[in-house]
């Protein structure tokens, strides 16, 4: 046996399928296996690999044991000389397998193999090639100067950024997403290291094969596509914490204590720096509509408290202080709340969601202002007017925060999409029907063709990518994995210098995913799972049952 492919799945059933598809067309005359550990993946996963990939080796955990137990108990399995650990959310070109396996066998002294990485949209993973953590890197990491200085010696030590992406170089650590290596070097080192639940395996396992005298060596003669799902939480407390304290296992086992207490006291700050960052930005994020909300609510209120006692009354103190400290605020609290159930307050923002919360809000403050004692009958007509102001103030305040490019106030763009889809004619037949069942979603479908004789009038050709998208105003590209290789789609992506959505459609799929399907539904079409959101007074009322229950 040549190869033994570990791949660790939780919970991401379309990306396995799709990644192991890509193993199919890059095996070649590989003698091959593929090891599947399921972590007590909740998502079908294991009925998908019964059904369609019966050949695979699959070994079921009851719990999720983390990445290096599951990838220990596969490698105990293995067969191969070689053992390369894959990770689900990845996409082979389909000469990445024999290139690897041939560049291994070449030389003797190289122990640990990686390849260029990029993300969903072609964009080039630093984290292909990195250095081991010191003192001055790790400070250079936390203090944001490698991102200032990225291609500096000094700074940028990290992620290598001053050595070419195009060429080949030995390197400190590799990649756990792709990581080749021998299965006599995992006899004579050990395997993974189980303290590390998730984070640091790669570190470690890379710096051991360098201490038994082996090369890590990256080559871009190759490349794969890395979802990297786990992005999107990269700014989460669970993950800083969770990272970082891996960082810490890995420089207390390795490092003498004079040289550790340095670095272990800068992992530390980078824990509290970032995590505070994190809570407090959520924070930031989660209170900062409805502090604002509240503010803009209150002066309209009082305004139009003067101008209707003015006007109506003729008399501008009718409304007394209690209204002003306990009348207001509630009419505030009654709005809030509505807008809140409504999902008002989700980023992005959906315009239509608050002003329905602000609908919602009213309705209850109706409702509740007729059953109270005549003496706290203000007015109805201020309850009126002011649930007009409210949503006069509350889109025109997210739409001028939008004008300046506050980003975590962004909202939600209503627009339908402009997709293109990269295939031949009858791929693109395949593709519409899935991207149509997710109704609407676009208000413009065309085909970029591959080849010059397809008969069904594309709007363009594949050499003509770039002029299509600008053209065109492109919004999306789904490319067919089913009429392109993976090292052209590749190439294709990394032409499109407009920074527009980019998926895939894998071959005979039900499914189209891309960058962020792991985490965000909104950016994955299925044919057979209709994604929608339940109403959402149900959903605020279910949650909070769920919770005292």
């Amino acid at each position: 046996m040549t190869l033994s492919i570990v791949i660790v799945n939780y919970n991401v059933k379309h990306f396995l399928q799709q990644c192991l598809q890509s193993i199919e067309k890059a095996k070649q005359n590989l003698n091959l296996e593929i090891i599947v550990v399921d972590n007590n993946s909740v998502d079908n996963s294991i009925i998908m690999l019964k059904q369609k990939f019966p050949h695979v080796k699959l070994i079921v955990n009851k719990k999720n044991k983390g990445f290096s137990k599951a990838n220990n108990q596969a490698i105990k399995q293995a067969q191969g000389k070689y053992i390369l650990l894959l990770n689900p959310d990845t996409l082979l070109q389909e000469d990445t397998l024999i290139k690897t396996v041939q560049f291994l066998e070449k030389d003797d002294q190289i122990g640990a193999l990686g390849v260029k990485m990029v993300d969903g949209n072609g964009k080039f993973l630093p984290e292909s090639k990195r250095s081991l953590p010191s003192p001055s890197s790790a400070f250079y990491k936390i203090f944001g100067l490698s991102k200032l200085f990225p291609h500096s010696k000094t700074f940028g030590k990290y992620h290598l950024n001053y050595l070419s992406q195009q060429k080949i170089h030995e390197v400190d650590v590799l990649s756990g997403a792709f990581f080749m290596t021998r299965k006599k070097i995992l006899n004579e080192i050990g395997l993974l290291d189980e303290k590390f639940f998730m984070y640091g395996e790669d570190i470690d396992l890379s710096y051991r094969i360098q201490q038994h005298g082996y090369k890590n060596v990256y080559i871009p003669t190759t490349s794969i596509i890395h979802y990297k799902g786990e992005s999107t939480k990269k700014t989460s407390v669970n993950y800083v914490i969770t990272f970082y304290k891996a960082m810490i296992i890995f420089v207390k086992k390795h490092y003498n204590q004079k040289s550790a207490a340095p670095l272990i006291f800068l992992i530390q700050l980078a824990i509290l720096l970032r995590a505070s960052i994190a809570i407090i930005k959520r924070l930031v994020v989660k209170r900062i509509y409805p502090f604002l909300d509240a503010i803009f609510m209150f002066i309209g209120l009082y305004v139009i408290k003067n101008i209707w006692a003015t006007k109506y009354f003729l008399n501008k103190d009718y409304y007394n202080d209690f209204f002003i400290k306990f009348g207001i605020p509630t009419y505030i609290l009654f709005w809030l709340f509505g807008i809140y159930v409504y999902r008002g307050y989700e980023i992005p923002v959906k315009i239509s969601n608050v002003i329905r919360g602000v609908f919602l809000g009213t309705c209850l403050l109706l409702i509740s202002y007729s059953l109270l004692p005549e003496n706290l009958r203000f007015s109805r007509a201020l309850i009126l007017f002011g649930a007009l102001w409210t949503i006069i103030s509350t889109v025109s305040l997210r739409y001028v925060c939008n004008m300046f490019g506050i980003n975590f106030l962004k909202i939600k763009s209503e627009k339908l999409k402009r997709i293109a889809i990269v295939s031949n004619y009858i791929e693109f037949e395949r593709i519409k029907t899935i991207i149509s069942n997710i109704n609407p979603i676009a208000e413009f479908i065309c085909q970029i063709a591959i080849k010059k004789n397809d008969q069904n009038h594309p709007i363009g050709y594949i050499h003509q990518l770039k002029e299509v998208v600008e053209v065109h105003q492109i919004d999306e590209v789904i490319f067919s994995a089913e009429d392109m290789k993976s090292n052209e789609i590749i190439t294709c992506m990394e032409q499109i210098q407009k920074r527009i959505e980019i998926k895939i459609a894998p071959s005979k799929s039900t499914f189209i995913i891309g960058s962020n399907s792991i985490h965000t539904q909104n950016d994955f079409y299925s044919l057979n799972e209709i994604h929608h959101k339940n109403n959402p007074i149900i959903s605020f009322f279910k949650k909070y049952i769920d919770f005292f229950n």
